[in-house]
């Protein structure tokens, strides 16, 4: 049976989608990875606004917060409290020695910048929201520029753009530092791409002092060094390549330490930063223990064998060809990152927010498959779970036994 003709309606709509997308692909770049970043900031600003007048009492604000109340939230407050006052000169503890939640556990960078811009006379939740935000345009066009090496314009466009629409990607917009964070990993993920390796050390020293991902990214780079030497008979791998990766790779070791360091500098106290950061888990890091624990929590006795199947499935999928293809650089930064979450990480709902450095992953993702249909199909699954995602975690709903779900 012949396909029936199009109306003129459908012809008109048609010819002016089709219209409309060869406009947008003449412009710039980085024209187009602004605009696709600013239409994803302003569906989460959407998202934000529609719970936010939904949003019932909490500890930080009353009942249906405006917008820079809202996204002024949780960890806000802490950054809030180290841009007003610093950080303790001891650490608090409790009668029995242990460590009680304090400000250490939080990077002093993104409250820094902060306080530049309050000195210009704007307040804390206006200054916090505009400092992400920028952080975040500027991440945009770095992870473009990053997925432009391994990859033609337009699958680094959609890799980026798939970065935009994260399902967390609300905390791209809020006083958290990810943002900030974000825009230093991909700044020091591409001049280690692109074998800038010196250039690569101030980035460095400022990300590692921004969120903790110095020591995955140390990692990765003493990997990526001791494969190069080895393989230096059948790949060429100059003296001056070689001294720079490698001072890049003790620089980033050293970097890794710096928090730790100036917390036990600030307090006298050699295990400020450890301590601190057990608070949150309640008692001691052990590694690997808290996966096992959660496992066991959610499937009883089938937990460790479940456990080892996420284990199995995450090694087959940063050994395919998807992720091959992003050069072993981003694929052993992204294993190594991986990694370390899973040796120290307390998983819970703060998990889904600390996986956003392995934004690499996006860009193998949309090359799995050049259908627009499924690159769209992503895109809208990322849109849907924003909104779970702001729903369930971002607004403060209390348990019964008080407190709520950390986002």
């Amino acid at each position: 049976m012949p396909a029936e003709a199009p109306t003129p309606v459908h012809r008109l709509l048609g010819g002016g989608v089709r219209a409309a997308s060869a406009a947008f692909l003449r412009l710039p770049w980085y024209v187009q990875v602004l605009a696709l970043w600013a239409g994803a900031r302003a569906f989460s600003a959407a998202v934000f606004l529609a719970v936010a007048a939904r949003q019932g009492e909490n500890p930080w604000w009353g009942p249906s917060p405006g917008y820079l109340e809202f996204v002024d939230i949780w960890d806000s407050e802490w950054y809030r409290r180290i841009h007003d006052g610093g950080y303790p000169s001891t650490v608090p503890r409790a009668a029995d020695g242990t460590a009680m939640e304090n400000e250490w556990a939080f990077y002093a960078l993104f409250p820094l910048v902060v306080r530049l811009v309050t000195s210009l006379g704007l307040g804390w939740s206006a200054a916090g929201a505009l400092v992400a935000t920028a952080c975040g345009f500027g991440a945009a066009l770095l992870i473009y520029r990053l997925f432009r090496l391994r990859a033609g314009h337009g699958d680094a466009l959609w890799g980026t753009a798939l970065v935009a629409v994260l399902p967390v990607s609300p905390i791209l917009q809020v006083p958290y530092a990810e943002s900030l964070n974000l825009l230093l990993l991909a700044a020091a993920l591409y001049l280690l791409v692109g074998g800038r390796y010196l250039a690569a050390v101030p980035v460095v020293a400022l990300m590692c002092l921004s969120r903790p991902v110095g020591v995955p990214f140390a990692a990765a780079v003493g990997i990526f060094f001791v494969v190069r030497w080895l393989r230096r008979g059948r790949t060429p791998f100059p003296w001056p390549q070689a001294w720079r990766l490698g001072l890049l790779a003790v620089f980033s070791c050293a970097a890794a330490l710096a928090w730790p360091v100036l917390a036990w500098l600030g307090t006298g106290d050699l295990l400020a930063y450890t301590d601190t950061e057990a608070a949150w888990r309640g008692g001691n890091l052990v590694p690997f223990r808290p996966w096992l624990d959660m496992a066991g929590l959610l499937f009883g006795g089938a937990g460790p064998a479940v456990l080892g199947l996420l284990v199995v499935l995450g090694a087959l999928a940063f050994t395919s060809a998807p992720v091959r293809r992003l050069g072993p650089e981003l694929a052993l930064f992204c294993a190594c990152y991986a990694l370390y979450l899973f040796v120290f990480l307390n998983p819970q709902t703060s998990t889904f927010r600390l996986l956003l450095p392995l934004f690499p992953l996006a860009l193998a993702a949309v090359t799995l498959s050049s259908s627009r249909a499924y690159r769209w199909s992503l895109v809208g699954a990322c849109l849907a779970l924003q909104v779970v995602w702001v729903t369930w975690l971002w607004r403060f709903t209390a348990l019964p036994g008080g407190g709520d779900y950390p986002p």
